[in-house]
């Protein structure tokens, strides 16, 4: 009898003491972390969302058929914005100064993301570079408030550094590997995303991630860089520079992304930035050159995952340019390539990172398909928590006629994201309160 109490009393105080060592934040963060994170596995290994494949509905398949044709002989002509982006008044140098073989930018202060976080801590790690004084915790409480929310975009960041810091920013896409060198040498670490596949993580597949150019190194054919990601999960050297990463490794990872990057600069420093831009300080001129090398990459590619990012690549750069008929083509034809690519090597997360589908179809009156394609990416997710896709199904419904659907909708973006721009303006235009 007497064990058994003790037993007992042993069983209530182990619970006791679970129960304080959870309430304590760390711990609760954790096990909230953990959990989630078997969740996912269960959810993923019975409904494989690599295996999922999303086919316009809307779409003509002849019309896809002959699109390839349709959008190369495009390419042969400039595209036409409909509203292009004011100019900077920069010009470019007429004779480009050779680069040395070798540049490192010192300053910057390793560190570790927090769950989730590779956007706000490849931001702040970029900042740090210029002496900021804050952390990730700083840039994520405005850039990504729900713990939980997937993604920053590039432009979230371009709008935090602008309106939250005493610095400027800018993004472009269209780079290449001479445009990091050129900028790396010109004294600005640049943000790249890119595509990722951790050894770590085998099982989850592909995914989007930031790291930050700090240097090159010609003679060995890479990149120094900062990867927040790799601080948590390698041993780092203090002494050693940074982590590296091949020219063909960033050229590669770097495609699915249409060869996007972020510049911070003192405001002092923007002609010295547009100067070493060249022809990319024009965002119009930029959208343009991500174009044609896209479509270039459609013809001479062969990996089919690395043509189905090319055909991405070319209408998100016809979406900038407000071509959003051409864009849908564009997307159609990646959509239609989907399919070929091995299962474990499919960019299943491609819409927690990108919009562009989303804007080429509502625009083209295309609003079922807006709706099936938000539809498959939050059915994919663990947790559906992506604000751009129930903002953009919303608007969808909206143009249907189902008002109450997409106010459901909006609500749920500013459930993800509190105070989520794009939504929480619908809602005062309908008159709703958030």
């Amino acid at each position: 009898m007497k064990k058994s109490i003790k037993i007992l009393i042993g069983f209530g105080t182990a619970l006791v003491i679970c129960g304080i060592l959870l309430v304590l934040p760390p711990v609760w963060d954790r096990a909230i972390y953990y959990g989630r994170e078997i969740y996912a596995d269960i959810k993923y290994a019975l409904f494989p969302p690599a295996e999922a494949v999303f086919t316009p509905s809307e779409s003509d398949p002849g019309y896809v058929a002959t699109s390839v044709a349709a959008t190369i002989q495009s390419s042969l002509a400039t595209p036409t914005a409909t509203q292009a982006t004011p100019a900077p008044t920069a010009q470019p140098s007429p004779t480009p100064t050779p680069l040395p073989p070798y540049a490192y930018l010192d300053g910057i202060t390793p560190e570790p993301q927090l769950w989730n976080n590779c956007g706000p801590a490849t931001l702040s790690m970029n900042l740090s570079f210029y002496n900021w004084g804050h952390t990730q915790v700083d840039t994520a409480a405005v850039l990504k408030p729900n713990q939980r929310d997937k993604n920053v975009m590039p432009y979230e960041m371009v709008d935090f550094v602008n309106n939250h810091t005493d610095y400027n920013a800018l993004v472009r896409m269209g780079g290449d590997l001479q445009t990091l060198k050129s900028l790396v040498n010109a004294g600005f670490p640049v943000l790249v995303e890119k595509g990722f596949e951790p050894a770590d993580l085998k099982n989850e597949g592909w995914m989007g991630h930031f790291n930050l150019i700090i240097g090159y190194d010609d003679a060995r054919q890479l990149f120094i860089t900062q990867d927040s990601y790799l601080l948590v999960h390698e041993d780092y050297d203090t002494s050693l520079p940074g982590f590296e990463v091949t020219y063909a490794d960033m050229e590669k990872n770097w495609r699915a992304f249409n060869f996007v990057f972020l510049v911070v600069y003192p405001p002092e420093k923007q002609n010295d930035v547009l100067n070493t831009l060249g022809p990319l300080a024009d965002e119009k001129q930029a959208y343009q050159t991500a174009y044609q090398r896209a479509v270039k990459e459609t013809m001479t590619l062969t990996n089919t995952r690395d043509v189905f990012f090319a055909w991405f690549n070319t209408g998100t750069s016809l979406v900038y340019l407000q071509d959003y008929a051409g864009a849908a083509s564009a997307y159609d034809t990646a959509y239609s390539l989907y399919p070929n690519i091995d299962t474990p090597s499919r960019p299943w997360r491609m819409l927690w990172y990108q919009t562009g589908p989303y804007y080429a179809y509502y625009y083209t009156g295309r609003y079922q398909d807006v709706i099936d394609l938000a539809d498959h990416t939050l059915d994919a997710m663990s947790e559906p928590v992506l604000e751009e896709s129930y903002h953009w199904r919303a608007l969808a419904k909206l143009a249907l006629g189902d008002r109450d659907a997409a106010v459901a909708d909006f609500r749920k973006a500013l459930d993800v994201h509190e105070n989520f721009g794009p939504s929480l303006y619908q809602m005062q235009q309908l008159g709703e309160t958030p």
